[in-house]
């Protein structure tokens, strides 16, 4: 075996063993209903991050009005809610039955994931376009209709 042939066999080698280190790496992001991911899973659609706690009645009180924007724009747009207290198993399950949290929930902090600090107050809603770039921060409660208005749908 030549030198030349040795290095391109070694180089084949290497990247082999690098795509399948990076296909076996662990995820970006975790759901709460086990499902996970990369954080580029997210482009391609509008993606709306919202930060809610039980101790916030406008919190809560946005709740269906985040899952209406869901169940009727989910060709276009992915709403996410983080639960600002970091519950997790079942104390967050229970809070989510309870305050009716019927859109999906990472269990991640959004900031940590893509690079911004946590909201001053709540409720907290985060816009980021299908390219991934964040942007709008939305501090108090939105709706069906401000959201829309706000992504052009």
């Amino acid at each position: 075996m030549t030198l030349k042939n040795l290095y391109y066999k070694t180089k084949y080698i290497l990247l082999t063993i690098l795509i399948f280190l990076s296909a076996c790496s662990e995820p970006d992001y975790r759901l709460v209903d086990g499902g996970s991911g990369k954080v580029d899973d997210f482009l391609g659609k509008w993606l709306i991050i919202n930060y809610w706690a039980d101790w916030c009645p406008p919190c809560i009180k946005e709740m269906p009005e985040l899952e209406n924007f869901y169940k009727d724009n989910k060709a276009q747009a992915l709403v996410l809610t983080y639960n600002f207290d970091r519950l997790e198993g079942e104390e967050l399950q229970n809070q989510i039955i309870r305050f009716g949290v019927n859109v999906p929930s990472i269990l991640n902090d959004p900031g940590a994931l893509f690079g911004w600090e946590s909201p001053p107050s709540l409720p907290a809603t985060y816009v980021l376009d299908p390219e991934g770039k964040l942007i709008h921060t939305l501090i108090g409660p939105q709706t069906q209709e401000s959201l829309e208005a706000l992504i052009g749908l």
